[in-house]
This record gives structure tokens, sequence and C-alpha cells, in this order.
């Protein structure tokens, strides 16, 4: 049995996670033409959140924690630019939106977990 080193599976599931973060970026953005919400990383965090949960929840291996949830999970995902989209919004005088928008990253994301967690302990 070959083992592969951890940080080959954090490194090709980052390069995964990033590829499919670009991708859902660039399509929402393209079908939304909306740029006062940020639905790309609205997506990613909510989508992201929910996969993690079900690795963790599942009980995978440290090998698929590794690919899937700190690599994967881990570049898909976004704290930076949920944080930088925030405050723009808000900087844009939209306090409303940018107070909304906050919240409902937060509850999709824990809504995601708990979703996760409904699937897998069925």
């Amino acid at each position: 049995m070959t083992t592969v080193d951890p940080a080959h599976l954090v490194g090709a599931g980052a390069a995964v996670g990033a590829i499919l973060r670009y991708a859902t970026n660039g399509y929402l953005d393209g079908i939304t033409g909306d740029r006062r919400f940020p639905y790309g990383t609205f997506t990613v965090n909510v989508v992201g959140s929910f996969v993690l949960a079900v690795v963790t929840v599942s009980g995978a291996g440290t090998d698929v924690v590794h690919l899937v949830g700190t690599g994967a999970c881990g570049s898909y995902t976004t704290f930076s630019s949920f944080s930088v989209d925030t405050v723009r919004i808000w900087e844009n005088g939209d306090r409303l939106l940018a107070a909304w928008y906050a919240a409902v990253n937060f509850l999709g994301a824990l809504l995601g977990i708990g979703l996760a967690f409904g699937i897998t302990t069925l």
C-alpha cells in the first residue's frame, strides 16, 4: 500500500477547489448581472460548509479530510472575500445590504452544515 504525503493531498484538493471557485464565481456573475450582491462568494461559502460537514460527520478517513476538507473546501470557500465584499458594500453606502449579506452568509453556512448532519446521520 502506497501512502500519499498529506501535503500532496492538500495541494491536489486545493487546485480543484480553486478552479471550482473560479468557475462558480464566473458562472454566477454571468447569470445574475447583479454587481451589488456577491452571489459567487455566498454560494461557495454555503456549499463548502455543506461539503466540509459531510466529510467531517461521515467519519471520512484522514486522507479524504486532507484532500476534500483542508484542500478543496479550504480553497473553495473564502472568509477573506466575504469580509472584503461586506466592507465594499458598506462603503458603497448600502448598509442594510451589507448587514443582510453578512447574516445570510452566516446563516446559509449553518444551514448547509445542518443539512449535512441531517443527511449523513439518517
